[in-house]
């Protein structure tokens, strides 16, 4: 083989990380930029050329590169642009796959969004190889999805298809998401929404917790979880309650695609069994008897920290 590497790069809102990977999905050298600090893409990507160089180097220079490929929010696959990120310093479009390209040296680069990288990491390093009908949730700070049919990826017919976060869970008095809109899946199930959970039952709620030690407008998911571990029961309810409207999405997920497993993947799944447990519970009760027992509802093996640079190095095989 004589191109043996590819490159991943992950794209965040804070910081952009990116990594020279092998076939294997061993990342081999890496580094990374904050993203925030550039509100000029042109700068950016010469300040992540840098870094790719750097890499790149290290692995044995350029002819040792198959392509590049980038996991972005709001990456369009086929056309290789960033389209009106919220969460990115530039606005409106950005052909950011070509001013990446140009700036090594004319190295194939493909993007896409980020939870579609996060799938395609599953599919060729993780625990959907050998899959070829699946859906990754991604739990973060919002609810991404990449939906896997057939073994290929759905991208729809303008490459943004498959925003389950932005299914409608609540039609009456829903929660206002980031995107504009009310009731959204990602207002609830979110790192950011398990957040709002605690802030409305702190609220309403007259009983002792551990989360009441904390500033309101501070807590995070992470507080909640940790209040929960030691037993604190307005915590266990957010959890649990998280977990009841995400297993409602999931079993309606499920009658959309028949996928064989469900993959969770992202920071709230270090939760554990306290957002698992739930989940399988709802999603059980709501599904449609014809797919009773058929999905498996999976989270990631991946090492959180590499999966990001993974899911995008994996598109880096196909780049042209």
């Amino acid at each position: 083989m004589d191109k043996p590497y590819v490159v991943g790069i992950d794209i965040g809102g804070t910081n952009s990380v990116f990594g020279v990977v092998d076939a294997r999905g061993t990342i081999l050298y890496s580094g990374s930029i904050k993203t925030g600090k550039y509100d000029d893409v042109n700068e950016y990507v010469a300040e992540l050329a840098k870094g790719l160089n750097l890499v790149i180097d290290q692995a044995g220079g350029k002819d040792k590169i198959k392509g590049i490929g980038v996991g972005a929010p709001n990456g369009n696959y086929f056309n290789g642009c960033i389209e009106f990120a919220p969460n990115l310093p530039w606005k409106g479009k950005i052909p950011l796959a070509q001013l990446i390209s140009e700036s090594v040296g004319g190295i194939p680069v493909s993007l896409t969004n980020d939870a579609n990288a996060a799938a395609i990491g599953e599919m060729t390093y993780g625990v959907a190889r050998g899959m070829k009908d699946f859906i990754v949730i991604t739990l973060g700070t919002g609810v991404g999805s990449g939906i896997v049919i057939g073994g290929n990826l759905v991208y729809g017919h303008d490459g943004f298809a498959g925003e389950l976060g932005h299914v409608i869970m609540r039609r009456h008095n829903g929660r206002l998401c980031g995107c504009g809109r009310h009731g959204c899946l990602e207002a609830y199930a979110s790192a950011t929404g398990v957040a709002r959970t605690a802030r409305e039952y702190l609220e309403i709620r007259k009983e002792d917790s551990l989360l009441r030690e904390i500033d309101s407008d501070e807590i995070t998911s992470k507080d909640v979880f940790d209040a929960a571990i030691k037993g604190d029961k307005i915590a266990l309810e957010i959890f649990e309650a998280t977990g009841t409207i995400l297993g409602e999405a999931l079993a309606d997920f499920v009658a959309f695609s028949s996928p064989e497993a469900i993959i969770l993947f992202g920071g709230l799944t270090k939760a554990g069994d306290l957002i698992m447990n739930p989940i399988k519970a709802s999603m059980n009760k709501n599904m449609l008897k014809v797919f009773e027992g058929k999905t498996k509802l999976l989270f990631s093996q991946l090492k959180e920290s590499d999966a990001a640079v993974l899911g995008a190095s994996a598109l880096g095989w196909e780049a042209k």
